[in-house]
């Protein structure tokens, strides 16, 4: 709304410019006016400070600079109007497309003018002695040393046809979330390390982060996207809570000259 109400103040800116501006004179001070006319070796104009018409002789007057700072006032309030009213144009369909996002709490992959869903993927937590599927809600107990947060396969069945893919997030409540690089590792895909700290018992989690762009659309509606193109490989989106070892995975893949998935 404040965005239309200054596009309006600005068309009647420009509106204004044209009624009101300044005629200078070659002392270098100026009158500020309605609008003038040249009558022989006068010119005559309405003085905005004084509500009368006048007149001055033409000689006094610098009617090329007069002209000049018109045309360049009124060509830079349009263009400001126009940026403006573009802007809140984009603004308008970005709104009418994240008012599409179901209210599911989740990961969308815009693709084309559709949104597909990104299923969130199921997870495993792999140390040296065992392999633990988690399960939300329900962290495994956590032994000193390292350990793998692990998504099965070596590709996601998750295909996106860009380099560059934008995705809509809505959390379920507000988190840290990034992009990730996912690394292939013997038919599974490694998403984090996570590492207990035997004295301090603190958890450290590690991942290979992505620089996003992210919009925000209300509470808890993100619109992201990386900052750079990607490189060919297995990504995911992560939503995750430092030093809690709660990640949840939705995972993803660009793969180059490959159809994305329906």
């Amino acid at each position: 709304m404040w965005r239309r109400a200054v596009v309006c103040m600005l068309a009647f800116a420009v509106s204004l410019a044209a009624q009101s501006f300044r005629l200078f004179l070659k002392d270098g001070s100026y009158h500020s006016v309605r609008e003038y006319a040249v009558n022989g070796g006068r010119v005559r104009y309405y003085s905005t400070e004084r509500g009368d018409w006048e007149e001055i002789p033409v000689e006094l007057a610098d009617l090329k600079k007069t002209e000049a700072e018109r045309a360049e006032r009124a060509a830079s309030l349009k263009e400001d109007a126009a940026a403006l009213a573009a802007e809140e144009k984009a603004e308008r369909e970005q709104r009418r497309e994240a008012a599409r996002v179901p209210q599911e709490p989740g990961v969308y992959y815009l693709r084309g003018a559709e949104l597909a869903v990104i299923p969130a993927a199921e997870t495993s937590l792999r140390t040296d002695k065992k392999r633990s599927v988690l399960k939300r809600l329900s962290p495994i107990p956590m032994v000193a040393g390292k350990s793998y947060l692990e998504l099965d396969g070596a590709h996601s069945p998750n295909v996106v046809d860009t380099d560059r893919p934008e995705f809509y997030f809505r959390l379920e409540r507000e988190e840290r979330f990034t992009i990730i690089r996912l690394e292939p590792k013997k038919g599974v895909r490694v998403a984090q390390t996570w590492q207990k700290i035997p004295v301090s018992d603190e958890l450290v989690t590690e991942h290979e982060a992505i620089e996003i762009f992210r919009q925000q659309f209300g509470d808890n509606l993100y619109k992201i996207w990386p900052q750079q193109a990607l490189e060919p490989g297995e990504y995911a989106v992560i939503e995750y809570t430092e030093g809690k070892g709660n990640t949840r995975v939705w995972d993803f893949s660009w793969r180059t000259g490959s159809p994305s998935q329906p």
